[in-house]
């Protein structure tokens, strides 16, 4: 499906702002990933609030998707802490339970080390190394998945990885025969490399495409006409629902330069797509 410039409205407006002024109940599915309050450099916001007034303006946006969000929709919640505030994430899941239902928590692994039974320790991913005496590096974050009533229907095997042992899949009635199962909750998505962080990833927090792909696909992609994403960014969400056939998207960012960035993007992957 082919998608025009008003089907993917990306707006300056901040994002409390912009989610009053939208229909209650229109919006699909929302994905994002707000700002950790961990001192990260944006262009125009300030990532380094107090933490009761970080927790209280949370609550402000969480509601507002509340209200947009459909009934049968899904919200998907990615956040990070620090080592020095490391209950930060689990705090938003409790502001956020006062409108949702948490259905599922899944583990975004940015690098990971493998240890095979035969073979050498095989590492990949990228990670900021820290350098503590007290704390370890941190290679992950939080994506949480929210609902309204906790009993959303997730289309399991849209991420599905092949058995390993395959005598499981004549073993198991569940498989019906097929070589698919769930993925579980543990995504390992590594950030592209890049030669330079201005130029290829403009944004000191973005996160991969394929992050929200897996999302939009887990939820359903048949499901969503209109996904959201309050804190847009560069617009790897908007990416995300292009490459997925999503037909509406709405996007909010308060800095100029990152929404022209995003806007560019956009514009230059419907064209792509409308190549094909």
């Amino acid at each position: 499906m082919l998608t025009t410039s008003e089907d993917y409205q990306l707006s300056s407006l901040d994002c409390i702002k912009g989610m009053q002024a939208l229909e209650k109940g229109g919006i699909d599915l929302v994905v994002t990933s707000p700002p950790y309050n961990i001192g990260i450099e944006y262009g125009r916001y300030d990532d380094d609030l107090g933490a009761e007034e970080y927790l209280k303006w949370s609550g402000k946006w969480i509601r507002e998707v509340a209200k947009v969000l459909v009934e049968e929709g899904s919200f998907f919640l990615n956040v990070g802490g620090s080592p020095t505030e490391p209950t930060m994430p689990h705090q938003l899941v409790m502001i956020a339970c006062k409108y949702f239902k948490l259905q599922n928590t899944f583990h975004w692994v940015k690098s990971i080390t493998v240890e095979p039974r035969e073979g050498e320790p095989l590492s990949v991913g990228h990670f900021k190394p820290i350098n503590s005496y007290r704390f370890v590096n941190d290679c992950h974050e939080y994506i949480f998945h929210f609902t309204k009533t906790g009993k959303v229907p997730i289309d399991r095997q849209a991420l599905g990885v092949p058995y390993q042992d395959k005598s499981n899949i004549k073993r198991w009635s569940h498989t019906n025969g097929k070589d698919l199962r769930c993925r579980g909750n543990t995504w390992f998505i590594p950030y592209k490399t890049i030669q330079s962080r201005i130029k290829d990833r403009p944004h000191p927090a973005s996160f991969p495409v394929e992050l929200v792909e897996n999302c939009i696909k887990l939820h359903g992609v048949d499901k969503v006409q209109t996904a959201m994403d309050p804190f847009l960014g560069i617009g790897s969400s908007a990416i995300a629902a292009l490459n997925c056939g999503v037909p509406k998207f709405v996007g909010f960012d308060i800095d100029a330069e990152y929404l022209k960035v995003a806007r560019k993007l956009v514009t230059e992957r419907q064209a792509q797509l409308s190549e094909v």
